[in-house]
């Protein structure tokens, strides 16, 4: 076991001015991040769609912020000669002393690393200047201060309809509900089907988060039933009417759906966590398969959990033997894609040079995987995650591999006797490709999960769409199959704005030189997009040319792109539905809501919700 050489006395005011200073920029990020949260209560009540999506996407970019200011304080302040590896390990130490009794330990390590690994090299990146093993523990943090993580309720004591009222009058929200005792009358009908007779038991409890989840449209109660040692998880998502009041849409209560909810597709939830350690271990609680990091970064810190799964990467390949090579697939004009076959996730780099058709830069990559990474992704794009210089073993890697990133990518690549370091790449969840789906349906016989796929591939499509989003490469190899069945996208060198792109008809021919020609006979701009020719390259196959036809013949069509265009342009956001339409209390026909035209709905098994009538404001 390696040893750490500790000084024998913290002496140097310079480490503790330091470490003072970094956790000054820490707390500084998540009093605003706090602020930016509890800002999504307000613009949830007002309806205000447009202030609370920038306000998602601007919070992202405050963790990058405040490391910045960080940095450029600490190279103003100090002298290079003075910050020898003695002061940095009292750095470290003190930081530790500083974070006894702070109510988020866990993400200023993470920002403890994230400062230090931009001023130091890399060969300082182990336990004795940064915090690759966590030092602070995040169990049972209390503060007489802060608010409770979640609120105590027993239904034997005043009734489960009572407790339910009680339950969505606690969080206060400022704006009128259409029949609040309807909807809960409702919640009551499908909580009581779990329950069962356990709600008159008089330590049957109910817990609830303290502080709703929101995201694009929707606020979402989180709680449980605790009897004895069984636990029964629910959400509750609240939205507004055509009114503008509000409604209790549905209950979850299905494990599945409560995991799609958290899905890795989707934009971060908006959520005032005094404590989020508290809230982590809460939905761990109910959702125990799902990773620490991935809950960290759907509560809108990405930056820990980054950091926790890059530990959780380091374990993986110290308990496991299996060859890093290139990804099954079609390889790509501008990523090389490669896996750990036993590690559910794929690694990306961007090539060096582009062949022919490609014109873009590397700068112009990355600015599209930003693009995605503070756009609301609507259960349609892969979330990613970015690294820079990461060290593998040497002897886990390929030769076939190692050839193939020095063919296209040497830049990115260090290799020693011991190592091989990517210096800039992405991960991502990973999936089956759409097209090695369709080929293996096909050659199974299996009909019914082919158009499955193309199904749930046109749906993609027009979620995306109302995200604003135009795929750009619409290719079945761009997209991929999650393990819940959805259809997802997840290649970004040529996405665009719905709003920037031009959705064109192609002209009459003139004249028979016209029709006979080689050569378009009509000009076309860089933005310029024709939808009656996707079927070229997309329906070759008989049987998916009948899915797409039957499920999605107006994706050919440039009027149907223009009509979407047309509502982003004035202002209209979609809804969005991350569970099936069919369990919504409106669907029931117990509640009156208004259709509207266009919106989304993320959901395996039904059409796209501007069939139905049950649907939320604009």
């Amino acid at each position: 076991m390696t040893q750490v050489a500790f000084p024998k006395l913290l002496s140097s005011q310079i480490a503790f001015d330091i470490a003072r200073t970094i956790l000054d920029g820490f707390d500084k990020h998540y009093r605003l991040f706090r602020h930016s949260s509890l800002g999504a209560k307000r613009d949830f009540e007002r309806g205000d769609w447009k202030t609370a999506q920038h306000a998602a996407r601007e919070r992202i970019g405050f963790y990058d912020a405040r490391v910045k200011e960080c940095v450029q304080i600490m190279e103003d302040e100090y002298q290079q000669d003075d910050l020898t590896d003695e002061v940095w390990r009292e750095v470290k130490l003190h930081y530790m002393g500083l974070l006894i009794d702070h109510l988020q330990p866990e993400l200023a390590e993470t920002f403890f690393n994230t400062v230090c690994t931009k001023l130091l090299h890399r060969n300082y990146f182990h336990n004795d200047f940064i915090f690759v093993r966590p030092a602070t523990s995040t169990e049972y943090i209390e503060a007489e201060d802060t608010p409770h993580t979640y609120r105590v309720y027993y239904p034997a004591k005043d009734g489960l309809n009572f407790t339910l009222k009680r339950i969505v009058t606690n969080f206060q929200l400022n704006a009128n509900f259409a029949d609040l005792q309807r909807d809960v009358d409702l919640v009551e009908q499908r909580l009581r089907a779990i329950f069962g007779s356990a709600t008159l038991e008089p330590n049957h409890q109910i817990q609830v988060l303290a502080s709703l989840f929101y995201r694009n449209k929707s606020a979402y109660i989180i709680g449980k039933g605790i009897n004895g040692n069984r636990e029964y998880p629910f959400v509750v998502p609240i939205m507004h009417n055509r009114k503008g009041e509000l409604v209790l849409d549905t209950v979850l209560f299905d494990t599945m759906q409560i995991t799609v909810l958290f899905s890795f597709t989707r934009a971060y939830f908006m959520v005032d966590m005094a404590v989020p350690s508290a809230y982590v271990q809460f939905i761990r609680s109910i959702l125990p398969k799902k990773p620490r990091s991935e809950i960290y970064t759907m509560l809108g810190l990405q930056k820990h959990g980054k950091n926790l799964f890059y530990r959780d990467f380091l374990h993986h390949l110290k308990y496991s033997s299996d060859i890093i090579d290139a990804a099954p697939g079609i390889r790509g004009l501008v990523m090389l894609v490669f896996a750990l076959p036993s590690f559910p996730y794929v690694f990306k780099l961007i090539k060096d040079y582009f062949p022919p058709p490609k014109e873009t830069t590397k700068a112009m990559i990355k600015e599209k995987y930003l693009l995605v990474k503070n756009h609301d992704r609507v259960g349609r794009m892969a979330d990613t995650l970015e690294y820079s210089d990461v060290a593998f073993p040497r002897e886990r890697f390929s030769e076939a591999l190692l050839d193939e990133i020095t063919k296209f990518a040497p830049s990115l690549l260090e290799v020693n006797d011991e190592e091989v370091i990517i210096k800039h790449m992405y991960i991502e969840r990973r999936m089956v490709p759409l097209n090695i789906w369709l080929t293996e349906a096909e050659k199974r016989g299996d009909y019914a999960a082919m158009e499955h796929g193309i199904f749930e591939y046109g749906n993609a499509i027009k979620e995306l769409v109302g995200a604003n989003i135009f795929p750009g490469d619409m290719l079945y190899k761009n997209f991929g199959v999650t393990r819940h069945g959805r259809v997802v996208f997840y290649d970004y060198d040529e996405i665009e704005y719905i709003t920037d792109c031009n959705f064109r008809t192609i002209p009459l021919p003139r004249n028979e030189e016209d029709e006979m020609s080689a050569e378009p006979w009509y000009s076309i701009g860089k933005y310029d997009v024709f939808p009656e020719q996707f079927g070229t390259f997309l329906l070759g196959n008989d049987k998916v040319r009948e899915y797409f036809m039957r499920h999605h013949a107006d994706l050919l069509t440039a009027a149907y792109w223009q009509g979407r265009k047309q509502r982003i342009v004035d202002g209209k956001v979609d809804d969005v539905f991350p569970y099936p339409q069919e369990i919504r209390f409106c669907n029931q026909g117990k509640l009156e809501l208004i259709e509207k035209p266009g919106s989304t709905m993320e959901d395996d098994n039904t059409e796209n919700s501007a069939d139905t009538d049950c649907v939320s404001a604009e």
